[in-house]
């Protein structure tokens, strides 16, 4: 019997047991050492990747549907900020300073690849509109998503906005690009090999989750993190979800966009990466602070993939409704 996909799936699984075991057996001194250059490591391999996944052409011909792109842009990195900053008087009541440093990280993330363009196809969008427009918002992201952080996050926690950028341009910009430029000669592998290179994918997902988390714990989180706390966080990746799911549909309709169009602009404007978003956090903060700002985006991913399970069934209803009569 298939797996209800109102289920975490096995990579939230994983993720959870990750959490877990750096709650349980967090790393110390010299291990922490390793695991911290061992994470830096994995994140240049992870964006050299992301960048060899990246097709060239997807990039220009997302150019001729300009419209549609930047509406998604636009829920996605104006959008999200500006809820995250006009909501903080009712936001921050909710949750700890340090998980409210994650909501607001969460808000300038670029949007995810694979689950946006997976419920686009499901729910009967535009699905070659959703691959530009999510391939661009990775592309994006790697030069947006450290400004705004910097902006709204960062900066606003004393850290330096140069220093992060250098970080940001060393760390993730340097293997994206290089591994962009490389695909003539690596894509065809990368494309043959994709099942073994998502398990390095996420393989370093968990690695830079585990040791964020084993910081954090060092640092005494869960002693700062009331259960209320973490029922608020529910409560605050609820709203903004449904903001962006509500405000994405109204401006698609308003604006006059087809129905397939409108099921990419809702899928694609309202989620927000975990691939990019983890290894951000780890150059963009401290050890022990990133393991709190990861938080958020790790209980909306979850939320996002069972929301959007729901409405990508209601809207592939709806599209073959009129087919069928």
């Amino acid at each position: 019997m298939p797996r209800s996909r109102l289920l975490p799936d096995n990579f939230t699984l994983a993720l959870l047991v990750t959490v877990a075991l750096a709650s349980l057996l967090p790393a110390h001194g010299d291990a922490a050492r390793f695991f911290e250059q061992l994470t830096t490591l994995a994140i240049g391999l992870l964006f050299f990747l992301h960048g060899a996944k990246l097709s060239r052409e997807a990039i220009v011909s997302g150019i001729t549907h300009w419209r549609l792109h930047l509406l998604v842009f636009a829920c996605t990195f104006v959008l999200f900020p500006v809820l995250g900053v006009a909501l903080k008087p009712v936001l921050s009541s909710l949750v700890t300073p340090a998980l409210y440093t994650g909501v607001l990280f969460l808000c300038v993330l670029p949007a995810t690849v694979q689950s946006a363009i997976a419920f686009t196809a499901l729910g009967g969008g535009n699905i070659a509109a959703a691959v530009c427009s999510a391939s661009a918002s990775t592309l994006l992201g790697v030069f947006v998503t450290p400004l705004l952080a910097n902006l709204l996050v960062v900066h606003g926690q004393g850290g330096s906005s140069l220093e992060s950028i250098g970080h940001i341009l060393l760390q993730l910009m340097v293997p994206f690009v290089a591994g962009h430029l490389l695909r003539p000669w690596i894509g065809e592998f990368v494309g043959k090999h994709k099942t073994a290179l998502t398990l390095v994918d996420r393989g370093s997902i968990l690695l830079v989750v585990y040791t964020a988390f084993s910081a954090a714990v060092v640092e005494g989180l869960w002693s700062h993190i009331p259960l209320s706390a973490l029922a608020g966080l529910l409560v605050v990746c609820a709203v903004l979800l449904a903001l962006a799911l509500a405000t994405s549909r109204f401006a698609a309709r308003r604006l006059g966009f087809s129905k397939p169009d409108e099921v990419t602009i809702v899928f694609c404007g309202s989620k927000k990466s975990l691939a990019s978003g983890v290894p951000m956090a780890h150059v963009l903060f401290s050890a022990s602070a990133a393991g709190a700002v990861v938080l958020p985006l790790m209980l909306f991913h979850q939320l996002q993939l069972m929301v959007c399970a729901v409405l990508a069934q209601r809207y592939s209803g709806r599209t073959a409704a009129p087919a069928a009569g």
